[in-house]
């Protein structure tokens, strides 16, 4: 792959390694978005005005000097790590050139000073991420070929594969996340190497992982790949046993942004018990608990039924249609009815009801369980017809409840 005489860096951007050059300091654009950007992958566009890394001769307290507090972020110092705010606010991460010294497989600690990009290159997970452009001269480094497998297709990793595992065993993950989502094949040398070390996977933390995971849910090309990759290479074994063989194919229909909690639903068989072991957000967790316990569509698909399934399964209507939809490849049958009661805005919850818990207790309702009983009975009711759920009317039919 030849590479391109520049790079489209927006100007607001090129002000972060025009100012650290002018300060005496080397400075690169690599990482991410150097690799997509000469991939051409979606994201990139014409100009590189997503988050780009650079790496520099600066030290960490020097690069917080030159930009001052205002612009600078402390995003990782104890890994050389200095986040710039460009003129439009957006974030880039500026690292200092770093050797690692010793590894437990989880963190790396990592010496600075007399390293030169070469030195930090080398310490990169994969060739194809190991590709160095300077954005002021225009000038390439790519000691370790990433180019060449850029336009291959291939995921290598730089230097001897067990090694780069065992400094850190996320890049495993990471692999499986390339492969799936550029449609590039492991190289046989990194692929056996993942496998062989893929017990090293339980030392990581659930939090990198499930970030892990769902950076995968979200890019992969094709979601039945991504998980048959994390099943062959044994990731699967170490923190997602519930993952299911079969994958439907509409996860990988274009247009739609991915929500990864829900294909964990989808593709787990126990997804809560997952969501929990990755240690998912509460909010996550209880989504999945949700639709756990719902009933998966209406007894029936007449407007009663539908209001009485709303009332049983809010707030997880909408993952468990999504759900269905994913599974069956259409929409479900209660689509349009679902959405013409909440369009009308009829009462599918005691929230909804015209009378409350107090009007009940003017009524006459002595307090107690007695108050939710009747509300009960009220909502039923409204859910046969919506039309009764006034003042009036509720009033009456409290007067007739048994």
């Amino acid at each position: 792959m030849p590479f391109p005489d520049t790079l489209p860096i927006p100007a607001d951007v090129l002000e972060i390694p025009r100012a650290l050059d002018a300060a005496g300091f080397d400075v690169w654009c690599v990482g991410g978005a150097i690799r997509d950007a000469l991939l051409s992958a979606p994201g990139a566009g014409d100009s590189l005005r997503i988050a780009v890394d650079f790496a520099t001769s600066a030290m960490p307290e020097q690069v917080q000097s030159v930009f001052g507090r205002k612009r600078t972020v402390e995003v990782g110092l104890k890994y050389g790590t200095v986040g710039v705010l460009d003129r439009q606010r957006v974030l880039h991460e500026v690292t200092t050139f770093r050797r690692d010294v010793s590894t437990d497989g989880r963190h790396a600690v990592v010496a600075y000073g007399g390293v030169s990009l070469e030195h930090d290159l080398a310490r990169r997970d994969f060739t194809i991420n190991a590709i160095a452009y300077h954005p002021l001269r225009h000038e390439w480094r790519d000691p370790f070929n990433g180019a060449a497998d850029l336009e291959a297709g291939v995921v290598r990793a730089v230097g001897e594969p067990a090694e780069r595992f065992r400094e850190d065993y996320l890049r495993i993950l990471r692999a499986l996340r390339f492969s799936a989502r550029f449609g590039f094949r492991i190289d046989p040398a990194t692929w056996n190497a993942a496998r062989a070390a893929a017990g090293g996977l339980a030392q990581l933390s659930a939090e990198r992982v499930r970030d892990e995971w769902y950076k995968g849910l979200r890019t992969a090309r094709s979601v039945a790949h991504l998980v048959e990759l994390w099943r062959e290479a044994g990731a699967a074994a170490v923190w997602l046993l519930e993952l299911s063989a079969g994958v439907p194919a509409t996860p990988d229909v274009d247009g739609e942004p991915r929500d990864p909690v829900l294909l964990t639903m989808l593709l787990c068989s126990e997804p809560v018990e997952v969501l929990r072991r990755l240690k998912a957000k509460n909010a996550e967790i209880a989504r999945a608990e949700a639709v756990a316990r719902a009933p998966a569509e209406p007894a029936d698909v007449s407007p009663a039924g539908v209001r009485r399934w709303l009332a049983t399964v809010e707030p997880a209507a909408d993952d468990l249609m999504a759900l269905r939809r994913l599974r069956q490849g259409d929409d479900p049958p209660w689509t349009a009815l679902v959405a013409e009661i909440r369009e009308r805005g009829d009462p599918v919850s005691r929230g909804a009801l015209a009378l409350d818990g107090h009007d009940l207790l003017v009524l006459g309702v002595p307090p107690g369980p007695r108050v939710g009983e009747v509300l009960g009975r009220l909502l039923d009711r409204v859910l046969a017809d919506p039309s009764l759920n006034t003042r009036e009317q509720l009033s009456a039919l409290v007067r007739e409840v048994p």
